[in-house]
């Protein structure tokens, strides 16, 4: 069996917003050649970094989340700027988030956070030998609370839902690959 692809005619944008843009396609079937519109959330790529202190210590935030109207627990993170590479936006996101500062960061992989109707990646780091430097200096529209965890309990805060961001599980998942690719239990580069 063939999977049907779309080939793209036209595109118009339709919404700009702070954040992101949404675009309108118009596809055209590569076997049946009906035409038809998609809407894709045109977004700059996102980093998240999992950021472990010189004490073996898993750093998280806690902040308000607008789509679901609720306070969540994650990694810090957040949208690469124009012309910055995505490791200097994991450093820039984990100090203004939390005030630490990483002795060595670790890119751990990408991902498409949501392939059918966005466009871009996010980046996953690991953040090593971290050490709190300065206080957090969040975005206007951020409120952020800090939290030190031990790492044995990072899968019971997924597990029981606590942490249940998609992109910081998917982040958790690549940082377990790494540790188990390593000897010894510890959470070192």
């Amino acid at each position: 069996m063939k999977i049907e692809t779309w080939k793209r005619i036209e595109s118009e944008t339709v919404a700009e917003c702070r954040v992101f843009n949404v675009r309108r396609d118009r596809s055209r079937n590569s076997v049946t050649e009906k035409e038809a519109d998609f809407f894709v959330i045109e977004n700059p790529d996102w980093v998240n970094v999992i950021p472990v202190t010189s004490d073996n210590e898993i750093v998280l935030i806690r902040q308000f989340r607008h789509g679901t109207e609720s306070v969540t627990l994650e990694i810090p993170g957040g949208m690469v700027d124009e012309g910055e590479v995505p490791e200097s936006c994991a450093r820039r996101e984990l100090l203004e988030e939390t005030g630490y500062s990483a002795g060595k960061i670790v890119y751990l992989g990408k991902s498409h956070p949501n392939p059918a109707i966005q466009q871009n990646l996010i980046h996953h780091f690991a953040a090593f030998e971290c050490e709190r430097v300065a206080e957090p200096d969040p975005d206007e529209h951020e409120s952020i609370e800090t939290h030190i965890v031990a790492p044995d309990r990072i899968e019971g805060l997924i597990s029981g839902e606590e942490i249940s961001h998609s992109l910081v599980i998917a982040g958790f998942q690549r940082f377990q690959a790494l540790i188990d690719s390593k000897t010894g239990n510890r959470y070192e580069s």
